[in-house]
């Protein structure tokens, strides 16, 4: 794997974000189409709002599967700067940092850390912009 960096840190998965993302998006959309063609009175139409229902809830599955995870690799990510912080200052890092900032300070290297920290509570930094201003970037190849 190449040296990770601000163009190349974002992680996708093709077959998940694209293929499967798009397979329930058309599904979802074809099944609703199919609904609102159908008449209430037809024989069939209970199965056409079953299967609408059957593309929301796997619209639902997609979204939550990648949600949760996600939340407790914040929560991780979140404990490690803490002590990484607390390790490099004493001191509980400032709670005006945000979880997103947190996630994008997790690439700045020590020397680099204490200065990114004070700057992004005090200027309230996007993550995107925390990450465009670490100059020598610590990869995080452990991040889903």
């Amino acid at each position: 794997m190449n040296e990770q960096n601000f163009a190349n840190h974002h992680r996708y998965a093709k077959g998940y974000h694209f293929l499967l993302s798009s397979l329930i998006l058309i599904g979802v959309i074809a099944s609703i189409v199919n609904v609102a063609r159908h008449s209430p009175d037809e024989g069939d139409y209970m199965s056409t709002v079953l299967i609408a229902l059957l593309f929301i809830c796997a619209a639902l599955i997609f979204w939550f599967m990648r949600r949760f995870p996600l939340k407790a690799q914040d929560r991780a990510i979140r404990a490690e700067e803490n002590l990484r912080y607390f390790i490099l200052t004493r001191k509980p890092i400032d709670n005006r940092i945000t979880i997103g900032q947190i996630a994008a300070l997790r690439f700045a290297p020590d020397d680099e850390l204490l200065p990114l920290v004070d700057r992004a509570a005090a200027e309230n930094l996007s993550p995107t912009a925390i990450k465009k201003a670490i100059k020598n970037w610590k990869g995080d190849t452990h991040r889903v």
